[in-house]
C-alpha cells in the first residue's frame, strides 16, 4: 500500500527540519502537501539574524540537510528536485567564499550536514518527523521540536 503523502519527501523536508533545530533555527511547521510548484517545505520561525560567517554557514547546512537527509534514505541525490534549495545554497557560499570557492564549500558542507544527520540521535529524530508527516502531511514547529528532542533523547 502506497503511503498517503511522499515518504522520500518526508525525509527531504524533516532533513531540513532536523538541521534546524540541531542548529538553534525555530521551524514554523513541516509539510509534504505539494503546493504550488513545491513537493513540501519547512518553514521557520523568527530567529535573530547576525550577518556573519557563521550565519551564512548554518544556512547553508540547513538548506542541504533536505537533500543529505534524504540521499542517505534513497542512496541518491535528487538535485534537480532540490534545486531551489541548491541555488540557495549556492548564492549563500558564493557570499561566504567568493564564486571560485563556492562549489568546493558546498561540497563540504554537503558532507557535514549528512555527518550530522547521520549520528543516531539526529537520524531517529528525522524518522520520528517523517513518521508524522506520511500520517498527517503537515505538522507544527512545536510537534516537530518534540520529535526532534524524543529522537535525542532516546539516544541521550
Amino acid at each position: 500500500m502506497e503511503p498517503p503523502y511522499n515518504e522520500i519527501t518526508a525525509y527531504h523536508e524533516a532533513g531540513h527540519a532536523v538541521m534546524a533545530l540541531l542548529l538553534g533555527r525555530p521551524v514554523r511547521e513541516v509539510s509534504v502537501l505539494p503546493e504550488h510548484d513545491l513537493l513540501g517545505q519547512c518553514q521557520f520561525g523568527k530567529s535573530v539574524f547576525r550577518p556573519s560567517e557563521d550565519w551564512l554557514e548554518r544556512e547553508i547546512l540547513i538548506a542541504l540537510g533536505g537533500i543529505a537527509a534524504e540521499s542517505c534514505f534513497t542512496g541518491e541525490y535528487n538535485w534537480a528536485g532540490a534545486e531551489r534549495d541548491q541555488q540557495y545554497a549556492r548564492r549563500l557560499a558564493i557570499q561566504r567564499a567568493g564564486e571560485r570557492k563556492a562549489e568546493r564549500l558546498e561540497r563540504r558542507l554537503l558532507a557535514k550536514a549528512e555527518h550530522l544527520l547521520t549520528r543516531e540521535p539526529h537520524w531517529r529524530a528525522v524518522e520520528l518527523i517523517v513518521i508524522e508527516l506520511v500520517r498527517l502531511g503537515t505538522i507544527s514547529g512545536r510537534t516537530a521540536r518534540h520529535l526532534f528532542e524524543q529522537g535525542c533523547k532516546e539516544f541521550g
